[in-house]
């Protein structure tokens, strides 16, 4: 520590030693109020960024001094530039005395620390009492040490970089990964099965191209087969006639682009009463499915000649219908 230094740490002691004078006086010149304030330092000597506790107290004889008003001091971030206020607790009342509970004691701690290294006087804390600023109560100065850390040079030397440990191989420290692996690849199977059934192509049906048969040529096939089974001779007469009406009704379809099989023959024959055809064939229309409707709902039974007439009626209407592009069709 040089000359400045020394001179500058006595100038501090200097003012300390006035500052606690000046502080006993004005307490013994108010000690007739009862009222006592204090302020204690757990250590005087820190060293760089260390921390330490500070006390306050306030005591004062509650039955002396009834109804008191005490205004705290208030604490910034810093008591002075070198000393920093780290934290404040709430101010506390207990009962020191227990033999004499007349006397109060008001109390809160500051946590402070330096990260400057000299000696540093901390001033009076200021209590204003009664709202009487012309005579507060203030604390003892105190002193506080802050020491710089020595550097220890011979601790401070280059030493070689540690090689690195082996760690032995554990199996079970990827068991985990094996779990989560196997059941990934579960998951990923069944998906893939699920899609493969999903998706499993179906079979490609195969349309054989039928020869584009006119309508008239199928009505006639059906009709000579009905004509050769004569399924009336053997009781049958219902499905004799329902299957004339049914030929009659697709040939109707097929040719007319109506649809016959899902109309009721009063309908075919009111549409046909607009159709391009002549009175004969209509009526021959008339006849088939009026006498059909009879036979399948009436339980009506034509005699013989009438089973005859219907067919010679169908094969008729169908040969006299056909379409004459058709024929040409046909023939050549």
């Amino acid at each position: 520590m040089n000359a400045k230094e020394n001179i500058f740490n006595l100038k501090i002691l200097s003012r300390i030693i006035l500052f606690s004078l000046i502080s006993c006086i004005l307490n013994l010149s108010s000690s007739f109020a009862q009222v006592e304030v204090h302020a204690v330092l757990d250590t005087n000597v820190l060293r760089i960024g260390e921390q330490t506790r500070l006390d306050i107290y306030f005591n004062y004889n509650a039955k002396q001094e009834k109804n008191i008003s005490i205004e705290w001091p208030s604490f910034e971030d810093t008591i002075i530039k070198q000393i920093e206020v780290l934290s404040v607790t709430k101010i506390d009342t207990t009962f020191p005395d227990k033999n004499n509970p007349d006397i109060i004691q008001q109390h809160l701690q500051l946590l402070i620390t330096s990260f400057d290294s000299g000696y540093y006087a901390i001033p009076s804390f200021k209590f204003i009492i009664n709202k009487d600023t012309v005579n507060p109560k203030l604390t003892e100065l105190l002193m506080l040490e802050v020491r710089s850390v020595p550097t220890d040079t011979s601790i401070a030397k280059v030493k070689d970089i540690k090689a690195p440990f082996d760690e032995p191989f554990d199996w079970r420290w990827y068991l985990p990964y094996a779990y989560w692996s196997l059941a990934i690849l579960v998951v990923m199977i069944i998906l893939i099965l699920i899609i493969k059934k999903l998706t499993k192509a179906k079979p490609i049906e195969v349309v054989e191209n039928k020869p584009n048969i006119p309508a008239h040529l199928l009505a006639l096939q059906t009709l000579e087969k009905i004509k050769a089974e004569a399924i009336w001779k053997e009781n049958k007469t219902k499905e004799y006639y329902t299957s004339i009406a049914d030929t009659i009704r697709l040939y109707i379809e097929e040719r007319f682009k109506i649809n016959a099989l899902e109309l009721t023959s009063d309908e075919i024959i009111k549409v046909f009463k607009s159709q391009v055809v002549d009175s004969e064939s209509k009526a021959k229309l008339n006849q088939i499915l009026t006498l059909s409707d009879f036979v399948k709902f009436a339980k009506q039974i034509p005699i013989e000649a009438e089973h005859t007439l219907t067919l010679n009626n169908a094969f008729d209407f169908v040969n006299g219908t056909k379409r004459e592009e058709d024929i040409k069709v046909v023939g050549s």
